[in-house]
């Protein structure tokens, strides 16, 4: 099995879920240098562990580096350089180099695409809608090898409540998440360290869906502060703000202008009638995993909140 970003926090999680597995899987994992704590710790473990950089300008090595697997976990970073069109090459080089190498299955880490799935109504997620054109080049590419596809979307991170948008702290002491949605508008969350991996690991054993929907719960902002305040004693509140609220505060903060924009239309997406996912038929995604998912609850509880809620 070949692992895409092995020390992240998909292909972390992949690799963890399938070293508990019964299944005897021969682990390889790519990452840009074996050398640090990270990747050590990895072939400690057991995996194989390649240096490589994956950019299109190194696809000669990028495909050496597929050679002999038989299965391959595939995922992209937008947030490395914040080109759509970049890691839409990116995808198809490791798509193209799975193939090269024969595996029988490619899993995927694929998000919905959000333009064609709103209508036009929100052409500038592009960290959504490139993922989406590289699942449709998947899909066509493999089927005229026989090649399996399964895509398995990570649901919204549950540490991106602690890490790249955290509450602000208001002058009374308490904590406010201010986002361009109602507060009963839902989200699917997800544990991606701890739980991503379950849902590949059902694509390589469990399932014939081509599509898996990975998240631990569905749930509502309010019902997200209401369960950070039970939780952690601290007064934590939801508060809907306009698109131009939202898009200066991100600007105030040194944003660019267009990622404050991609960042705005994200969450009125995930807020509509289509949803995150691009579809509201998620349910059948959680069955026959091989252990419960994290519930936004467990992720409070675990999560050291010293450095938000202080």
């Amino acid at each position: 099995m070949a692992v895409v970003g092995a020390t992240g926090t998909q292909g972390g999680s992949v690799i963890r879920a399938l070293m508990s597995s019964n299944k005897p899987y021969r682990i390889r994992g790519f990452t840009r240098d074996t050398t640090k704590p990270g990747p050590q710790e990895l072939i400690k473990s057991g995996v194989e562990m390649v240096a490589v950089s994956l950019g299109v300008e190194n696809k000669e090595e990028v495909f050496k580096a597929f050679e002999g697997a038989t299965f391959a976990f595939i995922m992209t970073d937008f947030w490395k350089h914040s080109d759509m069109e970049k890691e839409i090459a990116e995808g198809k080089m490791l798509i193209d180099a799975a193939i090269s190498a024969k595996v029988k299955l490619i899993v995927w880490s694929g998000l919905s695409a959000a333009e064609k799935h709103s209508g036009g109504k929100y052409v500038h997620i592009d960290h959504f809608t490139g993922k989406g054109k590289i699942t449709e080049y998947g899909r066509e590419t493999t089927a005229s090898h026989g090649i399996q596809f399964v895509n398995v979307e990570a649901g919204l991170y549950m540490s991106n409540f602690v890490l790249m948008m955290p509450p602000q702290k208001q002058e009374d002491g308490s904590y406010v998440y201010a986002l361009p949605a109602p507060a009963d508008s839902t989200a699917p969350l997800l544990d991606t360290v701890s739980d991503y991996g379950l849902f590949v690991r059902k694509a390589m054993e469990a399932s014939q869906m081509q599509n898996i929907y990975a998240y631990g719960e569905e749930i509502s902002y309010a019902d997200i502060v209401k369960q950070m305040s039970d939780i952690t004693g601290k007064k934590v509140m939801f508060k809907e703000i306009s698109k131009e609220e939202y898009e200066q505060a991100l600007i105030g903060a040194g944003m660019p202008a267009r990622i404050a924009l991609e960042l705005y239309e994200m969450i009125a997406y995930i807020a509509s009638d289509v949803g995150y996912f691009g579809t509201k038929d998620i349910a059948g995604s959680r069955a026959g995993l091989e252990q419960l998912t994290h519930s936004w609850a467990d992720f409070v509880k675990a999560t050291d909140w010293s450095k938000v809620l202080n």
